[in-house]
C-alpha cells in the first residue's frame, strides 16, 4: 500500500486558533500561550480507513477580507481548514470572503473544504450560535464543525473529515455500469 501525500491548509482570521488546533492535531498537546503565526508548516503521518497519509498542514497567519492570499495557500493544496472563534462575530463574518478569494485564485469551486467553529468551550463568551456555524456551512456546501482545542474536541475529526472529503472529490467511486446489451 502506498501513503498517499496531502497539503492541508488552515485559514481564517487573527486569533481564532489556527496554530492550536494544528498543533494540537500534530504535537497532541495544548498550546497555552499566543504568539501571531508568521507562517508554519507541520507534519503527520495518519493511517484512515486503511489507507496511510503524509499530511503537511500550512498554519497560515491570519487572513482577512483585506490581505492577499498568498499562493502558498494555494499551490498544491488539497483541501481547507476554514476556521472562526464561535468567541469572535467578526472571525466569523469573513469566512466568507476567505472562502470566495481561495475559489476565484484556484478557478474551481470543487475544492475540499471543512467549515469550523473553534473555542466552543468559551460558552459564557460565545458571539456565533452554532446554528449560525451549521447554516453558513450548509449555504457553502460543506461540513462543519465545532472545536475545542484546550479539551481536545473533534480535532482529530475535524483533520480525518478533510482527508476524506479530499478523497471523495479526488478519487470519486467509480460508477458501475451495467453489462448488459440494450436493443434498441
Amino acid at each position: 500500500m502506498s501513503i498517499k501525500a496531502r497539503k492541508l491548509a488552515v485559514v481564517g482570521s487573527r486569533s481564532v486558533g489556527k496554530s492550536s488546533m494544528t498543533v494540537r492535531f500534530v504535537e497532541e498537546h495544548f498550546l497555552e500561550s499566543y504568539y501571531p503565526t508568521i507562517e508554519n508548516q507541520f507534519s503527520k503521518n495518519i493511517k484512515l480507513k486503511n489507507q496511510e497519509y503524509a499530511i503537511e498542514i500550512l498554519d497560515t497567519a491570519g487572513q482577512d477580507e483585506y490581505s492577499i492570499m498568498n499562493e502558498k495557500h494555494l499551490v498544491g493544496v488539497h483541501g481547507y481548514l476554514l476556521v472562526y472563534s464561535v468567541t469572535s462575530r467578526q472571525s466569523f463574518e469573513v469566512i466568507e470572503f476567505i472562502r470566495d478569494k481561495i475559489l476565484n485564485s484556484v478557478g474551481s469551486e470543487n475544492i475540499p473544504m471543512i467549515l469550523v467553529g473553534n473555542k466552543c468551550d468559551l460558552q459564557y463568551q460565545r458571539q456565533v450560535e452554532e446554528s449560525e456555524g451549521r447554516k453558513l456551512a450548509h449555504k457553502l456546501n460543506v461540513q462543519f464543525y465545532e472545536t475545542s482545542v484546550k479539551e481536545n474536541v473533534n480535532i482529530a475529526s475535524t483533520f480525518e473529515c478533510l482527508i476524506d472529503e479530499i478523497e471523495r472529490i479526488h478519487n470519486p467511486p467509480a460508477i458501475k455500469k451495467d453489462d448488459k446489451c440494450v436493443i434498441v
